[in-house]
C-alpha cells in the first residue's frame, strides 16, 4: 500500500471516530439535598424535690402529686417522641453524714398538671412532647433517717435526661 493510500485511510478512520464521538449523547439531572434541623431539647428545673422537715427515725415520703415534688419543664420539637431517664442518688448528704433516699416515683404530662400525669418506672420511659413541644416530669421519693440521724441540711442531685 502506498503512502497516499495509508494517509487516506488514516484520515477516513479519524473522520469516522470524530463522527461517532460527535454523535454521543450526554444527559444529567439535579436533585436537592435537604435537612430539617429540629428544635433542640431544653430541660429546666421547675421545682426541686423538697422533703421539708424530717425527724430522726421517721421516714418521709413525697408523692409526684405533692406540692413539694420535684419537677422539670421540657421543651423541644412539637409532637416528637422522647426518651426519659433518671439518675438517682442513694443518699442525701450533709458534710460527711448520709441520709438514705429511695422508693423514687416518676410521672409525666404534656400539661403542667401532676394529678393527671402518667406514672413511669424510674428506669425510664418513652413519650411524646405536646403539640406545642412541652412536657412536664415529676419525681417523688422517700427519705429514711436513722433514729440517731445528725441534724443538718441534706442534699443530692437528681438528674432527668431527655433524648430524641
Amino acid at each position: 500500500m502506498n503512502t497516499a493510500s495509508k494517509l487516506t485511510l488514516a484520515a477516513l478512520a479519524l473522520t469516522v471516530l470524530a463522527t461517532a464521538a460527535a454523535q454521543a449523547q450526554v444527559n444529567n439531572a439535579n436533585i436537592t439535598a435537604t435537612a430539617t434541623v429540629q428544635q433542640p431539647i431544653n430541660v429546666s428545673t421547675g421545682q426541686s424535690l423538697n422533703f421539708g422537715n424530717v425527724f430522726p427515725g421517721v421516714a418521709k415520703t413525697i408523692a409526684t402529686t405533692d406540692a413539694t415534688a420535684g419537677r422539670w419543664d421540657v421543651t423541644g420539637q412539637a409532637s416528637t417522641l422522647v426518651n426519659l431517664s433518671l439518675t438517682l442518688p442513694i443518699n442525701l448528704q450533709s458534710g460527711l453524714n448520709l441520709l438514705p433516699i429511695a422508693n423514687f416515683t416518676g410521672s409525666y404530662n404534656t400539661a403542667n398538671n401532676a394529678a393527671a400525669a402518667t406514672p413511669f418506672p424510674v428506669a425510664g420511659a418513652s413519650t411524646s412532647l405536646s403539640g406545642t413541644g412541652a412536657l412536664f416530669v415529676w419525681v417523688g421519693g422517700q427519705v429514711n433517717p436513722a433514729s440517731n440521724q445528725p441534724a443538718g441540711v441534706y442534699t443530692a442531685s437528681v438528674t432527668l435526661t431527655v433524648t430524641y
